[in-house]
């Protein structure tokens, strides 16, 4: 998509953005995002923000999450394709449709043994993660961005500097590899 198809580009919607961000005192606003996991610690957040790209002024539209996040979806993502080689009938459900034939003793199969494969995992620090922020030129508005951080929680604090310090290009990535640990329940 080129900058003059992309309404992320568009001076009126940059102008609105702006005076959305005004009027909540901050330099990013927060989309409400359905497919974001639900959670009280702001693990996972959808924001807009202004900034520049290739010397024009732009709308990004960022995913960020805690880097703990990152590590924890990988991680399942991994153990799930393991277990799915063991029980080829499963769906996984990002992959059901309105076809798809409820099995409920295979689902039940298949989530115990992830958990299995997990706690492996976990204990062999097979999965480890650093700071990242992916860059995608060609969405449908504005840029897209993605990002992990190595922080708690994603606080207002936190979204404030991350876009100073992006938007100045003196981010620092921590290149460091992490690897976590569950809490036991």
């Amino acid at each position: 998509m080129t900058p003059s198809s992309n309404p992320g580009f568009s001076p009126e919607e940059i102008k609105r953005l702006k005076e959305l961000c005004a009027s909540e005192k901050r330099s990013f606003i927060i989309i409400e995002d359905e497919d974001l996991p639900v959670s009280n610690d702001r693990e996972m957040v959808h924001i807009q923000f202004v900034g520049h790209f290739e010397q024009k002024e732009v709308i990004f539209d960022a995913i960020l999450c805690t880097l703990q996040l990152h590590y924890s979806s990988l991680l399942y993502e991994a153990a799930e394709r393991e277990a799915i080689q063991h029980f080829p009938l499963y769906i996984p459900i990002e992959n059901r449709d309105e076809m798809y034939q409820a099995n409920d003793s295979l689902d039940e199969e298949v989530e115990m043994m992830v958990l299995e494969i997990i706690e492996e995992m976990e204990e062999n620090d097979e999965i480890k993660v650093s700071e990242y922020v992916e860059v995608d030129k060609d969405f449908d508005f504005g840029i897209g961005l993605e990002a992990a951080l190595y922080v708690p929680s994603l606080t207002d604090e936190v979204l404030e500097k991350f876009i100073l310090d992006f938007n100045s290009n003196s981010l620092q990535l921590d290149s460091s590899l992490y690897s976590f640990k569950s809490e036991e329940e």
